[in-house]
């Protein structure tokens, strides 16, 4: 009889435990690395027992790395820290005054932006495959806030103010390439939907038809070309060019008649701008006549900040801090790692700039005892690609959560191997790997996998895999990080 799927993984998984049962844990990982995709990358690796500090394993443990999102262990491990579980980020509606009689607002309405990432229609607390709901659900929230203060006209238009946070929107390392699309989206203490749109494009009704141009949430923010046709029999293929802080998108391509849409996720350029514009419109929609410009302000590096004075209209707070770092971590979500670790600075320093955000995760890897000669961060996320880590500053950093006493929160924030977040499609037919806990990591040519293996606190781990430098697909390297963490695992069990 052929077995197949699940079964057929499990059959050859259960064969390869039983002949690496002989074998210790460096024999073990020194075959994964000899593998012909192994051979082709460097490695750093090391593996410590949290309760007692025994290194179980090392290989090129003190080597600084390009960490990718394994960045984000150190940004969200700083934030749990510094400002607690329970912080809360506040986002606020400022007038000059409160309305007249009238229901006149004499200047601007002021959206104020304090570094929040839930404004949008992501589910929170996190849950997996969950929908998302109303991408402008928690603005409408403060737009109704607003009627009911018996506003009616705003007489001085409307501010996104993100001036909270200094305005450099890049942290040093990005690929000018990133940018544009929603995973390297631009920084901001006022941030909608992730700062960003989806871009849907569906074939037209007949061959020779241009192609349907969507945009979600309808919002007029982008200038389209559209050039993509419907052709039949043609390849289903959709290009989008825009050049770098350009409005302006060049789409090509061929979609056959009848065939699916094609969704792209496109980066907002200019956030405060963006929540401004939105907030009017929802002002519009219940009635509230706008004059004046609808505009973003920003404060550049080296101004002081201020805090925005006024009466306040509206308010919205944002759910407990641990439950988006657990989005940060499960998901591995760029823009709210770099908002976190802002907000951090600026509660910490008054200053909520990335030089600040990075200067503080080094002052916590000090603490946790790590050697500053084997790191050097340039961002929150791991996008930059001048950010470095070795694989033994990032088990100190785990083992000093667990001394914290917040080492089973920290934990709980991070991906389940098999079940969810980014670790959803890996360890197929790998027992128990339900045990392991980890945050992934990738770039072009690097890839890497950080966290605990093991239940029992008592025997549990911590270990960091990073690999750089490969020319194998990165599905082959993936399998061979996986296959190690689950001798890893196995190992804590000795």
């Amino acid at each position: 009889m052929r077995m197949r799927g699940r079964a057929w993984f499990a059959a050859v998984w259960v064969l390869a435990a039983a002949t690496a049962a002989g074998q210790g844990l460096r024999e073990r990982i020194t075959a994964l690395m000899n593998e012909p995709a192994g051979r082709r990358a460097s490695w750093g690796i090391h593996v410590v027992r949290l309760g007692s500090g025994e290194i179980l394993y090392a290989h090129n443990a003190a080597v600084p790395m390009t960490p990718a999102s394994n960045t984000k262990l150190v940004s969200t491990a700083l934030a749990l820290v510094r400002l607690g579980p329970d912080y809360r980020f506040v986002t606020r509606v400022m007038a000059d005054t409160a309305p007249d009689a009238q229901g006149r607002v004499r200047g601007a309405l002021r959206l104020t932006g304090g570094g929040d990432p839930a404004l949008s229609g992501r589910p929170v607390p996190y849950v997996k495959d969950g929908r998302e709901g109303d991408p402008f659900g928690p603005l409408k929230e403060l737009a109704d806030q607003v009627a009911a203060r018996g506003v009616k006209t705003v007489e001085g238009g409307i501010v996104g103010d993100a001036t909270r946070w200094p305005w450099a929107p890049y942290p040093a390392g990005w690929a000018i390439g990133d940018m544009a699309w929603e995973y390297g989206a631009p920084v901001s203490a006022l941030t909608v939907n992730d700062n960003s749109v989806g871009l849907v494009v569906r074939p037209g009704r007949r061959a020779g038809d241009p192609s349907l141009i969507e945009f979600r949430p309808p919002v007029e923010y982008f200038t389209v070309m559209n050039l993509a046709r419907t052709l039949e029999g043609a390849e289903r293929r959709i290009m989008v060019h825009r050049a770098p802080g350009s409005r302006v998108l060049e789409i090509r391509g061929t979609l056959p008649p009848g065939s699916g849409p094609v969704v792209h996720t496109l980066a907002v350029d200019d956030p405060p701008a963006f929540a401004a514009e939105v907030f009017a419109l929802l002002l519009r929609q219940r009635g509230i006549e706008i004059r004046g410009r609808v505009r973003g302000e920003v404060r550049m590096e080296g101004l002081p900040w201020q805090e925005p004075q006024g009466v306040e209209l509206a308010r919205r707070e944002s759910p407990p801090l641990a439950e988006l770092l657990r989005i940060i971590n499960k998901v591995s979500q760029n823009l709210h790692a770099e908002m976190v670790l802002r907000e951090t600075a600026h509660v910490i320093r008054g200053e909520g700039s990335a030089r600040a955000g990075t200067e503080e995760m080094a002052a916590l890897l000090k603490e946790a005892g790590a050697d500053a000669a084997e790191f050097d961060l340039e961002d929150g996320s791991g996008l930059s690609r001048r950010g470095l880590l070795s694989a033994q500053t990032l088990t100190a950093l785990l083992r000093f959560m667990d001394q914290t006493g917040r080492g089973e929160l920290f934990r709980a924030l991070l991906p389940i191997a098999g079940e969810d977040g980014t670790l959803a499609g890996r360890f197929r037919g790998m027992a128990e790997a339900a045990q392991i806990r980890a945050k992934t990591g990738s770039l072009a040519h690097v890839a890497g996998l950080s966290g605990y293996a093991g239940e029992d606190p008592r025997t549990r781990v911590a270990f960091s895999i990073l690999v750089n430098g490969f020319t194998a697909p990165a599905g082959e390297i993936r399998a061979l990080v996986d296959k190690m963490a689950i001798a890893i695992l196995e190992e804590s069990r000795r």
